[in-house]
C-alpha cells in the first residue's frame, strides 16, 4: 500500500483543524505538499524533460593484456651454468640492466678462438695483398695468389663471426685481449618493466631454449575483450568502450575499440576486440590478467530522459511527481513508462504528457514511503 506524506503546519486548534481536512483532501486527490523551507532543506531541484543520448550496447568479457613487445621471455643464446641470480617476481628492472649471470669453459674457447683469428688475419691481409701485386706484375703464379685470398678471406669470415657471437654474449669484442679473457658473461634485460616469472636458479645449467626470466612492460595496458559471432556485424572501431573491474562493479572506465579481430575461435564462436583505455593514469591501476566485465557502445538513440533520482520503482512501476500548476509547491504522482537507462537517467517513453510540465527531479523518493 502506498501513503502519500502531507507536511502541514498549525498555529491553533481552528487552524489545525482546517489544515488537516485540506491535507485529507489532498492526499485524497493524489497530491502532496512541501513547505517552501522544506523544500530548500531537503535541496530538492525542480525541471523538464531533456534530451539525452542513450546507446545500444554489445555486452563482453575480457582482460587486461600488453602488446607483444612489451613482453619478454629472457634465455641465453650460449648455455651456462647460473653462477648469480637475485630476482624476484614483481621487482621493477630497467633496460640493460644485468639479469643473472653464466659461467661455461666454452665462452673462454670463444674468446681464445676470436684472438687467434684476430691474429692471423694481419698476415693474412698482408700477404692477400702481396700476392695480388705480384700476380699483377706476373712475378707469382695465379695459384700463390686464389691461395693467399682464399686463407685471408676464410679468415676474415671467421673472425667477424666470432666477433658476432662475443656481442651476442654480452661480451666486448674490442677489449678482449689475452690477459683479461673471462668465462662469465651477463645477461641483461631486453626491455624495462617487472619481473613475472623466475625459473633459474642459482647453480642450474641453463640451455639456449630454457627461458629464465618473464618480463612484462605494463606502460601500454590494452583490453582484450571476446566477442560472440551475432554481435560482429555491428562493431566498429572507435566505438566507445565503457567497462568495470570484477573486483570493483561500482567504478566505471572508458576505452575505445581500436581493432577487430578477422577470425573466429572454431569452438566458442567469438573474436577478439582490441580496446585502448581512454585515461592513461587509470593503465596504473590495473593488472595484465585482471577480470574486466564491458559493454561495447554501437548506435545511440537521443529521446527525452528523466535523471533517475526523479524516477521512483515501486513494485516494478514507475512514478514521478510532476507539480501541480494550481498550488506552488503541490506535487501530483503519475505513472511512466521507462525505456533504456544509462549516464543516470531514465528515458521516458510516455512523455507526450509531460512534455511541459515541472517534475520534481531530486527529492521524490522521500515523499513516497511505502
Amino acid at each position: 500500500m502506498i501513503f502519500f506524506a502531507g507536511i502541514v503546519s498549525c498555529t491553533s486548534e481552528n487552524e489545525g483543524k482546517e489544515i488537516d481536512t485540506q491535507a485529507a483532501e489532498e492526499i485524497k486527490a493524489g497530491l502532496i505538499t512541501v513547505t517552501s523551507s522544506q523544500f530548500k532543506s531537503a535541496e530538492m531541484k525542480l525541471g523538464k524533460l531533456s534530451k539525452q543520448v542513450f546507446y545500444n550496447a554489445v555486452r563482453a568479457n575480457g582482460i587486461f593484456d600488453v602488446p607483444p613487445e612489451n613482453k619478454a621471455a629472457v634465455s641465453a643464446y650460449y648455455g651456462g651454468y647460473v653462477k648469480e641470480i637475485k630476482l624476484l617476481p614483481g621487482q621493477k628492472i630497467s633496460k640493460g640492466h644485468t639479469l643473472f649471470t653464466l659461467e661455461n669453459p666454452e665462452y673462454v674457447q670463444m674468446q681464445q678462438n676470436f684472438l687467434e683469428a684476430k691474429g692471423q688475419l694481419a698476415y693474412l691481409k698482408s700477404d692477400y695483398e702481396r700476392q695480388k701485386n705480384l700476380v699483377a706484375d706476373h712475378v707469382t703464379s695465379q695459384k700463390n695468389y686464389l691461395k693467399a685470398e682464399a686463407d685471408y678471406k676464410v679468415t676474415l669470415a671467421k673472425y667477424e663471426s666470432l666477433k658476432k657471437k662475443l656481442w651476442l654474449i654480452n661480451i666486448n669484442p674490442n677489449k678482449v685481449s689475452a690477459g683479461n679473457i673471462r668465462s662469465v658473461i651477463a645477461v641483461i634485460s631486453p626491455i624495462s618493466g617487472f619481473i613475472t616469472d623466475v625459473h633459474a636458479i642459482k647453480g642450474m645449467f641453463l640451455n639456449p631454449s630454457d627461458v629464465a626470466v618473464s618480463i612484462t612492460n605494463t606502460n601500454h595496458m590494452h583490453l582484450e575483450l571476446s566477442v560472440f559471432e551475432k554481435d560482429l556485424l555491428v562493431i566498429k572501431e572507435e566505438q566507445p568502450i565503457k567497462f568495470t573491474l570484477q573486483s570493483d562493479a561500482n567504478r566505471e572506465y572508458e576505452a575505445t575499440v581500436h581493432l577487430v579481430s578477422k577470425s573466429l575461435d572454431p569452438q566458442t564462436r567469438t573474436a577478439n576486440v582490441h580496446g585502448h583505455i581512454t585515461n592513461e593514469a587509470d593503465e596504473k591501476l590495473f593488472t595484465p590478467g585482471m577480470y574486466v566485465e564491458a559493454e561495447i557502445l554501437t548506435s545511440s538513440d537521443t529521446t527525452l530522459a528523466l535523471p533517475q533520482d526523479a524516477v521512483i520503482n515501486i513494485e516494478g512501476r514507475y512514478y514521478v511527481l510532476v507539480r501541480n500548476n494550481d498550488k506552488a509547491l503541490t506535487f501530483e504522482r503519475k505513472e511512466v513508462k521507462v525505456g533504456k537507462s544509462g549516464n543516470g537517467y531514465y528515458e521516458i517513453l510516455n512523455y507526450e504528457g509531460l512534455k511541459n510540465s515541472e517534475i520534481l527531479l531530486n527529492g521524490a523518493f522521500n515523499l513516497i514511503q511505502e
